[in-house]
């Protein structure tokens, strides 16, 4: 059993809580979340309940699953719970620019739990206008968050907010938080398999070509039915893995049988056997670390996507190894920037000015000079130009 897995059994004989008006045991709950999950992840108009259901089991009042850039300076809430309209609006008109947290916590690796106060110090995290204005108003005491997918300049997030009732986060929450963070990663990429307004095959190819992933459709017997660029090209190095008179198969033999026993279990909508998706080791090289993650489309709302495209399982593959970090997130580590460092930096490239720059950040003059003085210490300049020309100058590494 998995240390995840073990977690999840721990846990599930510990105690038991009450779910809507129902009670259950923890594991039950945390085996119809993650179908929840799934499920949304097929129809979008399920993500209410998952993300209801996901604050009750990890601890929250309410939760969003959004995205932000760095680049472009946007964001969009994808879908929230129990959100205050009022306050979403005003985030997006006028406070996100704001938000202490950002571009720092675009640099967190996917998957791993962060609260507000692991990117900024208290200290400096509650003299901000964001948290003044912004937090405090809505009784925010704290929040679990987790970037779902990372890209160059951006990220997809999931925040559960916690209010008064629920204190600040402890390890509990962090340790809940931690068994569904995975399947909120895999539906987020399987859900852009299916565009659930035209169900053309020349919308699922554009979908599926824009996705990081290698994605395989797969239907009777491991037979393909589609895959889009990333997957055709590991089809054809067949390292990892090869078609065989049509279907898919693994290279590495206990790899091909984990992948053979997980789709004859999805074709016999067998849920005991992985239908909340699995994750196949590829190869044991340092080198090639690849995982192919199978969900079935044979249970719940998934059935209905997967009849559609005459699929019963779709199979993601990526590597674990982080791509290389854009200019600002490579400076970062290179200089051990904090994240209030790294927000002053951030801003040197949209205004100039320690007074414009405390208003687009939200900050006093005070802090926003404390961040200059220190970045100029750590990257042995003298004035803002020459942090301009540090960033705009900053070729990103090649990747080995």
């Amino acid at each position: 059993m998995t240390q995840t897995g073990a977690n999840a059994e721990n846990i599930a004989n510990a105690c038991s809580i009450r779910f809507g008006l129902a009670v259950t045991s923890e594991a039950s709950m945390l085996s119809a979340l993650i179908g929840d999950i799934y499920d949304a992840a097929l129809d979008p108009t399920l993500w209410l309940r998952a993300l209801e259901r996901s604050c009750a089991f990890v601890g929250g009042s309410s939760a969003v699953l959004y995205w932000h850039d760095v680049a472009s300076e946007s964001s969009a809430a994808l879908h929230l719970f129990n959100d205050d309209p009022h306050y979403t609006r005003l985030y997006f008109e006028k406070y996100m620019p704001m938000n202490p947290v950002f571009p720092a916590a675009t640099f967190v690796e996917p998957g791993l739990i962060y609260t507000p106060a692991d990117i900024v110090p208290e200290a400096e995290l509650f003299e901000t206008r964001f948290h003044k204005e912004w937090v405090e108003p809505q009784g925010i005491a704290d929040v679990v968050c987790v970037n779902l997918e990372k890209g160059t300049t951006s990220s997809s997030v999931l925040n559960i907010r916690r209010d008064n009732t629920h204190g600040i986060v402890d390890a509990a929450a962090r340790q809940r938080a931690a068994l569904i963070v995975p399947h909120f990663q895999r539906a987020v990429a399987i859900g852009r398999l299916f565009d659930q307004r035209n169900t053309a095959q020349a919308v699922l190819t554009e979908t599926l070509d824009n996705i990081e992933a290698a994605i395989f459709l797969l239907g009777q017997n491991g037979r393909i039915v589609h895959v889009n660029e990333q997957a055709r090209a590991m089809l054809d190095d067949g390292a990892l893995l090869r078609e065989r008179r049509g279907a898919l198969a693994a290279v590495a033999p206990e790899a091909h049988r984990m992948l053979r026993d997980l789709l004859v279990a999805a074709e016999s909508a067998d849920l005991a056997a992985g239908s909340h998706g699995a994750a196949i080791p590829l190869s044991d090289s340092p080198a090639r670390r690849w995982f192919a993650h199978v969900l079935p489309l044979t249970s719940g709302d998934r059935q209905r996507a997967g009849a559609v495209h005459s699929a019963v399982a779709a199979v993601f593959v990526r590597r674990t190894s982080p791509a290389s970090p854009p200019p600002l997130e490579a400076l970062a580590k290179i200089y051990s920037l904090t994240a209030g460092e790294i927000r002053v930096l951030d801003g040197l490239m949209k205004v100039s000015g320690v007074q414009a720059l405390a208003d687009l950040l939200g900050s006093s003059q005070a802090t926003v000079k404390t961040h200059l003085h220190n970045l100029f210490r750590k990257t042995g300049t003298a004035r803002q130009s020459d942090l301009i020309k540090l960033t705009a100058g900053f070729e990103r590494p090649t990747e080995s």
